[in-house]
């Protein structure tokens, strides 16, 4: 509470040194993320943390499907992968998804181009104009498969401005699909071609 300096009763120096002291004391920020209050020039970063601080009190099967993640991940190709605040984050041109260790579980945040509706879908929230989060809580390394590992890979080439493997797996279909049709037109108008000729052709003389 501030104090009433209007009617202290006092030597001008007296209050003045009396300002001084209530303005060191309440000169500083609180910080938005830990609500920790921090004095004038003091050093203050509670996002800085590493990978060893997040998952180190992880239990044994927490610790192998981390494991068994992060090596997915890594598989990948070149990225950044670094600890911030109370997650992994796995970055490409930007961060293509993100691990937040629980007691009980991991929550996998994956960022991909369209909605995925799954079992392992717990919640599918919209951040941009062209990005989807996925929710996915991981309690074992055999859950770390397809199709989690499909979306991982999606993820990681969608970060990088590269077509996803949905759709490159779409368009490869469609060639192959629309190849298959030209060789049935083919076939057809060559089998009525040879009708069409016998058909034409005159008595054979004896």
């Amino acid at each position: 509470m501030s104090p009433n300096f209007d009617n202290w009763a006092g030597a001008p120096q007296k209050r003045l040194e009396s300002l001084h002291r209530y303005n060191e004391i309440m000169a500083g920020r609180q910080c938005y993320h830990c609500k920790q209050w921090v004095k004038q020039g003091e050093e203050h970063d509670c996002w800085t943390t590493t990978e060893t601080a997040l998952t180190q009190d992880l239990s044994g099967d927490l610790q192998e499907a981390w494991e068994r993640l992060r090596e997915t991940a890594v598989d990948f190709g070149d990225q950044r992968i670094y600890a911030s605040h109370k997650s992994v984050m796995f970055s490409r041109k930007s961060c293509y998804f993100f691990v937040r260790p629980k007691k009980t579980f991991l929550e996998v945040c994956v960022f991909l181009g369209r909605t995925v509706k799954a079992p392992q879908v717990r919640r599918a929230d919209r951040t941009s104009k062209s990005k989807v989060a996925h929710m996915i809580q991981i309690r074992h390394r055999d859950e770390v498969e397809a199709p989690l590992t499909d979306w991982l890979r999606e993820a990681y080439e969608l970060a990088d401005g590269l077509p996803p493997n949905g759709d490159t797996l779409r368009a490869k279909s469609t060639a192959r699909s629309t190849t298959k049709q030209k060789e049935k037109k083919v076939a057809r108008r060559t089998v009525a071609a040879r009708k069409a000729k016998g058909d034409n052709a005159g008595p054979v003389d004896a």
